[in-house]
């Protein structure tokens, strides 16, 4: 089958079209013929092992520090199935389904295996295969983040900082689903983007300072790690909470310190400790309702990998980039 791998550390330029071994179905898994993936923030930190000094030291134990264990990256896909395991029960031959693979990745390639109760889901029958490849990793962090950690409710003030990216996106309209008055920042080409999708308020930050500003929020969300954290704690309501996906270690003696001595709370969690499949339920119900749409800001083919990967570098990307496999 066809895949992309890569042998060793680097510029995206070390990934390359291969014919590697089809898998085949353990009796609990079943076989998915991939129709797309995505390019997630994570892919080319993975592919040029450019983690954070606290992350080095696991992520070499698990994955290797001069070259790659796993040669083929991807984490989120959609596809069909195309084999069972003997022991599957609940899904079957022909049956869409998205997904995550998780620390297997894998999802770069025209095939992957699956356990039957891994990350893993229906399709939603109003997206397509490259809206549903992007339907995970984004906003399920998002989900994490904004109720299981930060318990937004009906009536909540709420400011999303990079509201444009992918976690960005799907925070605005998951918060908009749960009846919370939505700021979202970014920069002056997505104003329109995140307007569209629900935010109340869209604030510039090329040319307005959103901290400087009497109004209070219950949540202040930066999906960018780009925010200051002294300022954003003057921007909460008492019992807000500062919500953080990029974090150091001041932010989490912060998360420590205001979880045991102050109302206002920092917090920093690795959000994927918290994916569920039922989260995945409630992302199809709202899909299906038309609450919720993955943003797609551009879909290479997979012969394209190289330019999907420089084009995710750059940081400017609204939503998600997909990865077609036809």
């Amino acid at each position: 089958m066809k895949a992309i791998v890569f042998k060793r550390y680097g510029e995206p330029e070390v990934l390359h079209v291969a014919e590697i071994k089809k898998p085949a179905p353990k009796n609990n898994e079943v076989l998915i013929r991939i129709f797309a993936t995505s390019v997630t923030a994570e892919d080319p930190k993975m592919r040029g092992f450019n983690h954070p000094p606290l992350l080095k030291l696991p992520v070499g134990l698990m994955f290797g520090f001069k070259k790659p264990k796993n040669p083929v990256l991807g984490i989120e896909f959609s596809g069909t199935i195309e084999a069972i395991g003997k022991e599957v029960k609940k899904y079957k031959i022909g049956d869409e389904v998205f997904g995550y693979t998780g620390l297997s990745f894998g999802a770069y390639a025209e095939y992957k295996c699956m356990p039957e109760n891994g990350l893993m889901h229906y399709k939603p029958e109003n997206l397509t295969f490259e809206e549903s490849a992007c339907m995970v990793n984004g906003p399920l962090s998002a989900l994490a983040y904004m109720k299981k950690k930060g318990n937004i409710k009906q009536g909540d003030k709420v400011l999303i900082y990079g509201a444009s990216g992918s976690v960005g996106t799907a925070a605005v309209q998951l918060a908009k689903y749960f009846g919370a008055h939505v700021t979202g920042v970014c920069s002056t080409k997505n104003i329109e983007l995140v307007s569209s999708i629900g935010a109340d308020i869209v604030i510039d930050y090329t040319c307005q300072d959103f901290t400087q500003t009497e109004e209070k929020y219950d949540l202040l969300f930066d999906t960018v790690g780009k925010t200051s954290m002294k300022e954003c704690l003057k921007l909460l309501r008492p019992k807000g909470r500062y919500l953080l996906t990029e974090f150091g270690f001041s932010h989490i003696l912060a998360s420590i310190f205001t979880s045991l001595f102050k109302s206002k709370k920092v917090m920093v969690v690795s959000s994927n400790f918290y994916w569920k499949n039922e989260d995945l339920e409630l992302f199809i119900e709202i899909a299906e309702k038309g609450f919720f749409k993955p943003v797609i800001d551009k879909t290479f083919p997979l012969e394209r990998i190289i330019e999907a990967h420089k084009y995710v570098e750059l940081g400017h990307k609204a939503g998600n980039v997909a990865i077609s496999i036809k």
